[in-house]
């Protein structure tokens, strides 16, 4: 694979082969996602040979692609500040796997729910460069990995998959196949039958993640704008949330003592408002509040 701009992908590093051509399909609807995609590349190709020549000839043309990205998004807050670059990449990467997720459920296996779930995975392993992934990732990754694997090898030997969580053994995805490059989740127009209807979004019992409204649309369409044809605004009906109790002990808190808030207690309450903005977008009360006690629980208390 040569990417736009780069030399020939060295044998090395065919480990991030699908991540350089992630990047490429994502260079103009999400060049934020798109640039940390290199930047994982970089990190990673830096770590299994920096020295070869035809190594270091690719890496120093990714690097040059890196600044150039950098200079172009410089203004942009995901790009200069690491706690809002981690949770644009990771609201991407929740987006296709609630896609794929949503397909699943309803029994509409297709390439494009496939890929989605496979990129799902990839954009997890991007989440890399900013730190360790937290156990929810992890296992997001894993499932989403494994049912791109799972349903790639039935549709491939003509059979039926089973719709939801089942049982992971056995399923090996094969990077190699090739998908071409589908249209984004929702894009698609024979690709996939489903229809966006709110009152039918399933629930994940597998991840404990709410589906909100929009996972079918497409991965960067605010979830109230319906994309399917012939549907209107008047259509979509609120969805009823399950709202979590609020922690009586925060209605009035009152600081105890001198707390010393360090520097990773700011990101991470950061991190948590991020969040919650995040969830606000697909109507999510229940995790949007969650995150936001988590928040004013760690800025009052020092403690998590």
């Amino acid at each position: 694979m040569a990417a736009s701009g780069l030399p020939p992908l060295p044998a090395q590093f065919k480990a991030v082969q699908h991540v350089l051509r992630t990047a490429q399909e994502l260079d103009k609807r999400e060049p934020v996602v798109a640039y940390y995609c290199r930047l994982y590349a970089m990190q990673t190709g830096m770590k299994i040979d920096s020295k070869t020549p035809e190594c270091r000839k690719f890496l120093c043309k990714l690097m040059d692609q890196l600044e150039a990205m950098k200079k172009h998004l410089g203004d942009n807050e995901a790009i200069t500040q690491e706690v809002v670059g981690c949770a644009h990449v990771e609201n991407y990467a929740l987006k296709m796997f609630l896609y794929a997720d949503n397909e699943d459920r309803a029994g509409q296996f297709h390439k494009n729910m496939i890929k989605s779930f496979y990129t799902a995975s990839l954009l997890i392993d991007v989440l890399t460069v900013f730190g360790e992934l937290t156990d929810e990732n992890v296992q997001h990754r894993k499932y989403a990995r494994w049912k791109a694997a799972y349903i790639h090898n039935c549709l491939k030997n003509g059979e039926t998959p089973q719709s939801g969580p089942i049982g992971m053994e056995g399923e090996y995805y094969d990077e190699n196949e090739e998908f071409g490059s589908p249209a984004l989740p929702g894009q698609e127009s024979q690709a996939s039958s489903s229809t966006y209807e709110p009152s039918n979004v399933p629930t994940s019992n597998y991840t404990g993640i709410h589906i909100p409204p929009g996972a079918h649309a497409p991965a960067n369409t605010p979830a109230e704008v319906p994309h399917t044809t012939g549907m209107t605004s008047t259509s979509v009906q609120p969805t009823p949330q399950n709202v979590p109790i609020v922690d009586p002990s925060l209605y009035n808190v009152q600081p105890g003592g001198e707390i010393r808030l360090t520097p990773e207690d700011f990101a991470r309450a950061q991190k948590y408002c991020k969040y919650a903005g995040s969830a606000l977008q697909y109507e999510d009360v229940s995790t949007a509040v969650q995150n936001l006690q988590k928040a004013l629980k760690l800025l009052t208390t020092g403690r998590e």
